[in-house]
């Protein structure tokens, strides 16, 4: 049976490009590996966060665009994004919050404690404490390596048909069911991050796509080959998956789940240090090889933008 060992990205729309570097580099301590643009629409940045080395289960990204209306959160859509901290962090991090005027709350699900808060475009997001194997040894700011963000912990799917998402989750995926708590089915796949998906069971508003929701869920595919396979798949069990596309730091299909919700399925390989060292990563614009010639004309429209230690950090 063909199985994803689990979460490989997410993407989101924002409106503003230096507020989220700010929020997601400056306040959660996440690296900036790539500055690119949408493939789709080369006037939009395409900003990627992850771990030091951008790798899949950590990277969360985001196409900020000043002009797009603002979205709503609800069916249709991820719901919730969680990451995961080290054990014994939830002190440093609600503090950390508190100090960058973050409100916050915290919930119980699972057994598990969670932060919940919201980023300046509204996004909702989760903190949980794990023992997790992964490390991330990137440090920023007043956040080092012991308390920093691991990588994503999982998400919460907001579907309009839950069963019929549960079934691509296990039947198509390849995850399993582990869990049924007060409103909530929990899947888990293989990988040490990004592994542990709940889907919402009670009702909820209809989701409107715009600022401060998220536009994919991507899941992991071990390469190319693998991912020829997953299309196959998919187009035989009739959920019209798009052509492979290239996104140059993996190659992805898309296709909509029956709960309404965007599904990718993308590779590991060739990850982001295809076009830059590792220790450089996020520093530049990068452009793939066919819009390279129109550098200068994308440079003038995209807003200038920087990766700052924010005022009162250590």
């Amino acid at each position: 049976m063909q199985k994803t060992t689990g979460i490989h990205h997410i993407t989101a729309m924002v409106n503003d490009a230096q507020r989220n570097i700010d929020f997601y580099a400056g306040v959660l301590g996440l690296r900036l590996v790539k500055k690119t643009i949408n493939f789709d629409r080369p006037e939009v940045y395409h900003l990627y966060f992850g771990n030091e080395n951008g790798e899949p289960g950590t990277v969360i990204t985001f196409f900020p665009w000043a002009k797009q209306l603002k979205g709503r959160i609800g069916t249709g859509q991820v719901g919730v994004i969680s990451f995961v901290i080290p054990i014994g962090s939830l002190p440093f991090w609600k503090h950390r919050l508190q100090q960058f005027g973050v409100e916050f709350q915290t919930s119980k699900r699972f057994g598990e404690i969670n932060i919940i808060f919201n980023d300046p475009d509204g996004l909702q997001l989760e903190l949980v404490e794990r023992q997790e194997e992964h490390i991330n040894s990137w440090s920023f700011g007043g956040i080092q390596a012991d308390n920093a963000i691991k990588g994503f912990a999982g998400a919460t799917l907001f579907s309009t048909q839950p069963n019929k998402t549960a079934e691509v989750l296990e039947s198509i995926l390849g995850l399993e069911c582990v869990g049924d708590e007060e409103g909530f089915l929990r899947f888990r796949a293989d990988a040490n991050v990004g592994n542990i998906i709940d889907i919402k069971l009670t009702p909820s508003v209809r989701g409107l796509m715009g600022a401060g929701t998220v536009h994919h869920i991507a899941w992991r595919s071990k390469d190319e080959e693998d991912l020829l396979r997953w299309e196959s798949l998919l187009k035989e069990k009739e959920y019209y998956p798009t052509e492979i596309r290239d996104r140059n730091y993996f190659k992805a299909v898309y296709f909509h789940e029956q709960g309404g919700i965007l599904f990718e399925i993308a590779t590991d390989p060739p990850g982001f240090s295809v076009d830059e060292p590792i220790d450089e990563l996020g520093n530049k614009l990068m452009l793939p090889s066919w819009l390279e010639s129109k550098r200068q004309e994308l440079e003038d429209i995209l807003p200038s933008v920087e990766v700052r230690i924010l005022n009162g950090d250590k």
